[in-house]
């Protein structure tokens, strides 16, 4: 299909596609589960597991989105190939939903079940599509970009010089954000030093299935700390670096190994993202309802945490989380493109078209760092 066929078909599609409802469109009242198909499925499937499901049909003010995220690369938070994790999300209804992957599938051969965004880039109207499918989601999507390196920091000034919260790593950490960034800055450029750094920020806080008699770790951690500080010449940075304290990081170490709940899992930067996108859709106003693709990281335990976390923001009303559903992405086309978003987001420049749809600069800070924002 030529360029101009395929726009053609674009502009056809448009005409034809329901017209979208406002952006401020408010989920009505409805019964858990309601949502949640198997449609067009064959054959037995594993029940989904995790998510946090309203204990009861939702009343008020309540936004439902849908979710997935592209980078997850569990607790190996330095992959170069994944330097980056993406949680995506659109306010899309079904019908809406599968309308935008029809458009897209009209220009392409796709799989019947669903568009994959390493097989729509390596197209030769990739260009194009992406033009127009990022076009369609302005104002009906959001895009919450995580900067791994920048995560750890984050941990390192979170978690080893304050108190463990759920809030870490998202805007309602408040003063510590900044803390993390003259960290981040100065870590980078320091070179070779920073990358070993934080590889034993991620052997310390890496707890499972390890045998603690012959753990090592913090003792490596400041000896690594050690030599970066020596080429750090940023004053707040070296001041962080001065106040980690021993002791304190052994006990955190120590909770870790207890299986202490109430500490966040560390090496998870999937929690705060969710925490970020809830905050950023709920605007204050509303709650959130949640449509994720199953996900491991996302258990009912640490969800209700977040959750109080959440709440906490604001001690007069209920939590901004309203709840989190799991489904299958094969039987929701909003999951569907949330996941192509989310692998659009990940692979190109945030200064172009996807900009619209990214967290603000000052919402999104602990997330990406202003020189990092583009990539």
């Amino acid at each position: 299909m030529d360029r101009e066929t395929f726009r053609e078909a674009l502009d056809a599609a448009d005409r034809a596609a329901p017209v979208p409802a406002s952006p401020n469109r408010l989920a009505p009242a409805r019964q858990v589960g309601e949502h949640v198909g198997m449609a067009g499925s064959t054959g037995a499937r594993l029940p989904l597991q995790g998510g946090l499901p309203p204990g009861e049909a939702l009343t008020g003010a309540v936004r439902e989105i849908a979710c997935d995220e592209s980078g997850f690369s569990g607790t190996n938070l330095l992959d170069p190939a994944t330097p980056v994790i993406v949680h995506a999300s659109v306010d899309l209804g079904r019908d809406e939903a599968a309308e935008l992957i029809r458009t897209l599938r009209s220009g392409f051969r796709f799989s019947p079940d669903e568009v994959k965004s390493r097989q729509f880039l390596r197209r030769r109207e990739a260009a194009e599509a992406v033009q127009w499918f990022l076009s369609a989601l302005r104002g009906r999507a959001h895009v919450h970009l995580v900067d791994k390196e920048f995560f750890l920091a984050t941990r390192v000034v979170d978690l080893l010089l304050a108190e463990p919260s759920y809030a870490a790593g998202t805007r309602l950490a408040g003063d510590p954000r900044p803390a993390a960034a003259a960290l981040h800055r100065a870590g980078r450029a320091a070179g070779p030093d920073w990358a070993a750094f934080l590889a034993a920020v991620v052997e310390m806080l890496r707890t499972k299935r390890r045998d603690r008699a012959d753990d090592r770790s913090v003792e490596r951690f400041f000896a690594a700390r050690d030599v970066l500080r020596r080429h750090v010449g940023d004053t707040r940075a070296g001041a962080i670096l001065d106040a980690l304290d021993p002791a304190r990081v052994a006990a955190v170490q120590a909770r870790l190994y207890a299986g202490d709940r109430t500490i966040p899992p560390p090496l998870e930067p999937l929690l705060p993202a969710l925490a970020e996108t809830v905050l950023h859709w709920s605007a204050g106003r509303r709650r959130v309802l949640v449509i994720h693709d199953e996900q491991s990281a996302l258990t009912e335990d640490r969800l209700r945490r977040l959750q109080a976390a959440l709440a906490a923001s604001d001690p007069a009303g209920p939590s901004p989380l309203a709840g989190l559903v799991m489904t299958d992405s094969r039987d929701d086309p909003r999951v569907q493109a949330a996941d192509l978003l989310a692998g659009v987001a990940r692979r190109m420049p945030g200064d172009g078209p996807l900009r619209p749809l990214l967290s603000p600069p000052g919402a999104n800070a602990a997330a990406v760092p202003a020189e990092q924002e583009a990539t």
